[in-house]
């Protein structure tokens, strides 16, 4: 008789967000696949659990499924968890439970934390009714690609991204999507959680002066009545208007912008240059 994998969510953050169903399995468990062993003992040994580990993860999980599976065919019982959150969920494992459904193993979810829906229920956007995108591509002309194709879609989107992108992803996504209502959560059960609320282009804002750190989770409404998406010439006005905040001349706002929004930097600059003279009082 086979064994059976069990797909155990974990802590994204706070220890104490575990399940006791999720610490039953890991003390019983045969053997523990986990993204990080060191990362994964840190919680094992909080609690007190001397288990069995095994590394699986995107860079050796194509061979190591075929192995793990055939502990699984020998009645093994194994539990698959990931560094934080949910087993496949933007994280390794996929491979693990394709291969193990075709070899006829059970596969039993040990339901639990994620980010995803962590930021979703504290967003204020509609729950209803939502598409998770994961990361947007690295590269610009790909992640702009995506966003196009995104861009009708009108239930909430949620989106995961590094901070180091972060910026440029929110820029995409204002110019792409419109000025927006959004909410961007960070560090989720940890000590400094902290939610940005507002439009794109208010986010924006606030993230020029105080870049996050750790991976972040968006929340963007989608496209709808309550989301008539600010596009165009509209768009690049409220650029404008964010550039002239820093303190940006007219001609480095039309250069900036006109190769931003592969827009006329001829007609960038005029669009600045009536922002500013609506700017200057009348004498």
């Amino acid at each position: 008789m086979g064994g059976v994998l069990y797909i155990v969510a974990t802590p994204i953050g706070n220890l104490e967000d575990i399940t006791l169903r999720g610490l039953r399995i890991l003390k019983e468990a045969d053997l523990i696949a986990a993204e990080d062993t060191r990362h994964t003992k840190k919680l094992l040994t909080h609690y007190g659990i001397d288990r069995p580990l095994t590394s699986y993860h995107e860079h050796n999980e194509k061979t190591k499924a075929h192995a793990l599976v055939a502990r699984l065919e020998q009645g093994e019982n194994i539990a698959l968890v990931s560094d934080a959150g949910t087993p496949t969920i933007s994280d390794p494992g996929y491979r693990l439970v394709t291969e193990a459904i075709k070899a006829g193993i059970s596969i039993v979810p040990i339901p639990g934390p994620s980010a995803l829906t962590a930021v979703l229920s504290a967003s204020g956007l509609p729950t209803d009714r939502f598409v998770f995108e994961s990361f947007l591509p690295a590269k610009k002309g790909e992640r702009r690609e995506r966003l196009h194709k995104l861009r009708e879609e009108t239930r909430t989107l949620i989106f995961y991204e590094a901070p180091h992108r972060l910026l440029e992803s929110l820029g995409d996504l204002l110019e792409i999507f419109g000025d927006r209502e959004m909410v961007l959560g960070r560090e989720i059960s940890k000590i400094y959680e902290e939610f940005i609320r507002g439009r794109l282009s208010e986010v924006i804002a606030q993230v020029e002066h105080k870049e996050p750190r750790g991976e972040v989770t968006l929340a963007v409404r989608g496209l709808g009545k309550e989301a008539v998406a600010v596009s165009g010439e509209d768009a690049i006005k409220t650029e404008i208007k964010r550039l002239q905040r820093k303190g940006l001349r007219v001609k480095e706002i039309a250069e900036l912008l006109g190769e931003k929004f592969s827009y006329s930097k001829r007609e960038v600059y005029r669009l600045a240059l009536e922002s500013r003279v609506k700017k200057e009082p009348i004498s």
